[in-house]
């Protein structure tokens, strides 16, 4: 589209405990994220991503069916009710990752998408669902997504979501950069001592293979009783050469906001033609392997 988007993230750590009623819990982080929220319209934000499974702790942390009853409907569900007003109110489109139910027993990893006039745009769904020992036993909880790599026309910019453990997967990302998106948001859930000295090098990697922006967030804190390491924020904001331009602190909840200049996208890939010079037809074993 061109131009001048104002982008905004939000990190933050886990509010109340985990022992309390699921819809406490709930309830309590979803207050969390509204002064946020309103923060980030009054400074004029025009897209804004919310971190993974937003409104809970990261429970996959261990594996209980209690927190099957962290899942809603999407589009249907309170939350994404909510967030729709609160983007209308502030013209505002929004990524908002929440634990989906497609039907009983069936469950997502997913992340709706809100125009600024408080459109339902649709959903992305985690692809790629990790089993990693301690602490990220998502299989438990996730179907493996089934959306495919949809785009989103907001009002002010083609957008992807990429969830997570998607990000150490190239594939996807270039999917999305071949349907247009000229920002990709990666709302993440990540500890330090696993992924954190991944965390700056393969999102720009993205960026640069692709010509787009990125928008990377990440929870911060510890949550008890789980303990499996120190999510480290540090979410950011990076260009389409890969150059970081905005970037959250470690240890602190927070609201980042960047400009970030649409235009950059033709005057990069104008001198990457990296789309040009791709040899698909040479890619099969990708298919067959």
């Amino acid at each position: 589209m061109g131009g001048i988007v104002r982008g905004g993230l939000i990190q933050c750590s886990l509010a109340g405990s985990t022992e309390q009623p699921i819809e406490k819990i709930k309830q309590a982080m979803i207050d969390k994220h509204i002064p946020f929220i309103e923060e980030a319209g009054k400074k004029d934000i025009q897209i804004l991503c919310l971190q993974e499974l937003f409104y809970g702790p990261y429970f996959c942390a261990e594996q209980k069916a209690k927190w099957y009853s962290m899942v809603e409907k999407i589009p249907d569900g309170p939350t994404i009710k909510l967030m729709q007003q609160y983007a209308k109110k502030y013209r505002m489109a929004m990524i908002v990752p929440i634990y989906e139910e497609e039907i009983t027993g069936v469950y997502y990893n997913s992340a709706a998408v809100i125009d600024a006039d408080g459109t339902y745009l649709g959903k992305y769904r985690k692809h790629h669902i990790p089993q990693v020992d301690p602490g990220f036993w998502e299989k438990f909880y996730f179907r493996p997504g089934n959306t495919g790599y949809p785009v989103f026309k907001t009002r002010y910019a083609t957008i992807g979501v990429y969830i997570c453990y998607d990000r150490h997967f190239p594939e996807g990302a270039r999917v999305l950069g071949l349907r247009g998106a000229e920002i990709v948001f990666n709302p993440s859930a990540t500890v330090a001592g696993l992924s954190e000295y991944l965390w700056e090098l393969e999102q720009p990697a993205h960026a640069v293979a692709n010509g787009y922006f990125v928008g990377a967030i990440n929870r911060v804190g510890t949550e008890p009783p789980w303990n499996i390491g120190e999510f480290y924020g540090k979410s950011y904001f990076c260009d389409p050469r890969g150059q970081i331009i905005a970037q959250a602190a470690r240890d602190k909840d927070e609201l980042i906001v960047a400009d970030l200049n649409l235009d950059m996208i033709q005057e990069v890939r104008q001198t990457w033609q990296f789309f040009r010079d791709r040899r698909p037809e040479s890619y099969r074993e990708l298919m067959e392997a």
